[in-house]
C-alpha cells in the first residue's frame, strides 16, 4: 500500500542548500545553519563512485532531499519507465527524507529538452498529470512533492487557476507540494498578478518544502519586466519578503536555497542559508 503520509517529516524545518561537489569539504567542516541538502536525482543514477561515496558521507550529517528534473510529469506521452526504474533504485539506495519533481514537461517523442516547459491547466491535463503522479508514487512506494513552475506566458485554453489545479492534484493523488517562492515571484511579475494573492490561494496545508533562489531581470518586446528563473544569483529582497510572508502563514518549514549556475564559493552560499535561518526564527 502506498504511504501518502508526508515523506518530509525527517527534513528539519531549517535551512538547506542544493549540494554541489565543490562544497563537500566546506559542508563537512563549516556548514553554518545548513541542516539538510538537496541533490538532483539525475546526477546520481550511476552505479557508484565518488558522487555516491560523498553522498553517503553527507547523509551521516545532513538530511537528504532528492529533486527530479527529468520525469516530464506534464508530458503527453507515457513516462519513461527506464528512467523511473533508475529513480526507484536511487530512492531505495538513499532513502531520502523527501522526493520532489516539477509540474512541467521536457520530452517530445524520443527528444529530451533541457527545459522545464509550461502546460495548460485544463481537465484533460489534470487527468494526465494525476495519472503520472500516481504512477510515480506507486512505483516509489512513497509520497512525492510537486513544485509550482516559473511562468512566462499564460494559456488561453486554461480553465483552472494554477493554485486550484495544484489543490485538485493533491486531492486526487495524495501528493504533497513544494512551494518555490522565487517561482511565485517570477510568475506574478511576468503575468501581472500579486504574489501575495497567489500564496493566499495556495493549498498551504500540503507544503512539505519551500525553495528560494535567484533570477535574472530582462524586459519583453513592450518594455515590461521579464524575470528569468536562472538560479545563478543571490536571492533578491522582494523574494525574501515573500518568503517571510509565506512562513507567517505556513509556520516553520524546510527552506532550501537553490544556486545551480555560476555557483559561488561556500561563504556566499552559506550567507544565503543564514538569511533563510533568520526568516525561520520568528516561526520556530
Amino acid at each position: 500500500m502506498l504511504d501518502t503520509s508526508p515523506q518530509n517529516d525527517r527534513l528539519p524545518s531549517a535551512p538547506g542548500v542544493g549540494y554541489k561537489p565543490q562544497h563537500f569539504n566546506d559542508l563537512m567542516q563549516t556548514p553554518g545553519p545548513v541542516s539538510w541538502i538537496e541533490v538532483h536525482a539525475e546526477n546520481y543514477m550511476g552505479e557508484g563512485g565518488r558522487p555516491h561515496a560523498q553522498l553517503r558521507a553527507l547523509q551521516e550529517r545532513f538530511a537528504l532531499s532528492v529533486h527530479g528534473v527529468g520525469l516530464s510529469i506534464g508530458g503527453q506521452e507515457p513516462l519513461d519507465t527506464e528512467h523511473l526504474d533508475r529513480l526507484h533504485i536511487l530512492i531505495e539506495r538513499t532513502s531520502p527524507a523527501s522526493f520532489s519533481e516539477h509540474l512541467a514537461w521536457s520530452t517530445h517523442g524520443a527528444e529530451f529538452m533541457n527545459d522545464l516547459l509550461p502546460l495548460p491547466y485544463t481537465d484533460t491535463t489534470l487527468d494526465h498529470v494525476a495519472s503520472h503522479i500516481t504512477q510515480v508514487q506507486d512505483k516509489l512506494g512513497r509520497q512525492m512533492l510537486l513544485e509550482n513552475p516559473s511562468s512566462y506566458l499564460a494559456f488561453e485554453e486554461s480553465t483552472w487557476s494554477e493554485t486550484d489545479f495544484l489543490s485538485e492534484l493533491v486531492k486526487r493523488t495524495g501528493c504533497g507540494l513544494l512551494l518555490d517562492v522565487n517561482n511565485v515571484f517570477i510568475s506574478a511579475t511576468n503575468l501581472g498578478y500579486s504574489p501575495q494573492s497567489y500564496v493566499d490561494a495556495y493549498p498551504l496545508h500540503a507544503v512539505g518544502e519551500i525553495h528560494v533562489g535567484g533570477h535574472d531581470e530582462d524586459s519583453d518586446d513592450q518594455g515590461a519586466p521579464l524575470l528569468i528563473d536562472s538560479h545563478g544569483k543571490p536571492v533578491v529582497d522582494p523574494v525574501w519578503a515573500l518568503l517571510d510572508y509565506t512562513l507567517r502563514k505556513t509556520g516553520s518549514r524546510p527552506v532550501l536555497v537553490e544556486w545551480d549556475n555560476d555557483v559561488p564559493d561556500w561563504p556566499v552560499l552559506r550567507a544565503e542559508a543564514e538569511r533563510a535561518a533568520k526568516a525561520l526564527q520568528p516561526v520556530q
